[in-house]
């Protein structure tokens, strides 16, 4: 399968303010890439990269006063293979976990374990530990939560997204990590692209939130939201929270003017 994939995000700024953005395909993904994953700036502007202590590809620049456009167009080989189901994965001991693992067992600036504990271990501690027990904290965040782009905002935390029982994409994916954590589950936020490749077209495209979890030796996919398997996920990056992984960083003031994302199936050669 061919995925063309891209954006175009605008900002209008006051006063020239540099950026820091996290909108490159993930390094694990660059061998698929068909054609070039290249930032483009309008005007055009040296743009500097850099990997973080993640592994995520970061760009650096000084975005000057007035109108910014940000864009990239590419296509993409994915296998077509819907996220692998591997109910027999096990849930390991804290003190079998690798080193690089423990941090995603900690709290985060958007997941309290501390706030969510006794909550988590009321609903789950009789569930089977492993695939099932991971199931079934998925199961209750995509039911729990009711998606509503009015009710996103910035600072919005896994515990806000329990007590108001709603939000977006991150908010799913924020709550399930911060419930598979208080489980001694490890967890990551993972963020990239998701296009309606093999499901309904369900609103406007944009960049998507989902998580990952240790077990069975290895990091298995789920998805709060959309809590079914689905094809054509590309990372860009991933990190404890959103936090680690926003699109943009800005260091002054800049006004998001646009904003569109496109993810679909290439049935055409480039």
């Amino acid at each position: 399968m061919r995925i063309r994939t891209g954006f175009e995000i605008e900002y209008d700024c006051p006063a020239p303010v540099p950026m820091l953005l996290m909108l490159s395909v993930h390094p694990s993904r660059r061998g698929d890439l068909e054609t070039p994953d290249v930032l483009r700036t309008d005007p055009p502007l040296p743009v500097r990269q850099y990997s973080d202590v993640y592994g995520n590809i970061c760009s650096r620049l000084l975005a000057p006063a007035g109108r910014l456009r940000l864009s990239a167009d590419f296509v993409i080989h994915d296998t077509g293979l819907i996220d692998p189901y591997v109910p027999d994965a096990v849930q390991h001991a804290v003190d079998d976990l690798p080193d690089e693992v423990v941090l995603y067992l900690l709290g985060s600036r958007y997941c309290e374990t501390d706030r969510l504990s006794d909550t988590a271990w009321s609903l789950f501690q009789h569930t089977k530990p492993g695939w099932e027990r991971v199931q079934a904290i998925t199961d209750y965040v995509h039911n729990h939560i009711v998606f509503n782009y009015a009710n996103a905002r910035p600072d919005k935390t896994a515990y806000d997204a329990w007590s108001e029982a709603t939000g977006v994409c991150r908010d799913y994916a924020h709550l399930a990590i911060a419930l598979c954590r208080c489980m001694n589950i490890p967890a990551r936020y993972c963020t990239g692209y998701l296009g309606d490749i093999g499901v309904p077209v369900v609103g406007v495209m944009d960049f998507s939130a989902w998580f990952e979890v240790w077990l069975g030796g290895a990091w298995r996919t789920f998805d709060a939201r959309n809590n079914m398997p689905r094809m054509s996920r590309v990372l860009i990056a991933r990190g404890r929270d959103a936090v680690d992984v926003p699109i943009a960083n800005t260091f002054g003031v800049a006004h998001l003017a646009r904003f569109e994302v496109v993810s679909h199936e290439a049935l055409t050669a480039v």
